[in-house]
């Protein structure tokens, strides 16, 4: 029977990209009652993925797997960043946060941004690992599809023409940051999912 792999997060469309990714039995913390809520005070993607893969890690005592990601738009230094999911205030105001950003970006020429995405994967035992992907391309001005999640409908990969909320999954898990991160760790030299599995 394959072991079950523990993300530490609830947001359902993280869990079903990175399960359509990765060949592991995948389960969030809605499926766990009673764990803590573990606060991103880090100031990087890096520090994020650690603070919760590890917090999870100690309180199950075992393999978990958590992801830090956003946007970072060249023209705004970096911004959103690791305040993506709350760059209008709220967390998970997906609606807010795509509005402050054309509003932040109103009138400007260069609209070139990048998707990242940091996993950190802590073993029982003591072992991490941290991974990085990322995928290039252009906030474009007027949001298009009802695909994805996030600022999916605003951001256009490069060599396409079409947004991510607007791409097939298929073809969005291929090329997105989620899928480069797990690839990542996938092909790690270690090899820690196989040691996971073990």
């Amino acid at each position: 029977m394959s072991r079950i792999l523990t993300l530490s997060s609830g947001n359902a469309h993280k869990i079903e990209e990175i399960q359509a990714v990765l060949d592991i039995p995948l389960r969030g913390l809605k499926e766990l009652p009673g764990v803590p809520e573990f606060e991103e005070t880090g100031v990087t993607f890096e520090e994020n993925a650690l603070i919760k893969a590890r917090g999870l890690r100690d309180f199950l005592n075992d393999w978990a797997l958590a992801d830090d990601s956003g946007l970072a738009v060249e023209a705004l230094n970096g911004a959103p960043g690791v305040y993506s999911a709350r760059y209008a205030g709220r967390h998970g105001d997906d609606a807010g946060n795509n509005r402050k950003l054309l509003q932040e970006l109103a009138g400007v020429k260069n609209r070139q941004a990048g998707f990242v995405c940091v996993l950190a994967l802590c073993g029982p035992d003591g072992n991490e690992w941290v991974v990085r992907g990322e995928c290039r391309g252009a906030i474009q001005e007027t949001a298009t599809g009802a695909g994805g999640f996030g600022y999916d409908p605003l951001f256009v990969p490069e060599g396409h023409s079409i947004s991510f909320a607007e791409l097939v999954a298929e073809v969005k898990n291929s090329i997105s940051h989620r899928s480069n991160a797990l690839k990542a760790l996938l092909n790690h030299p270690d090899r820690p999912l196989e040691r996971f599995q073990k």
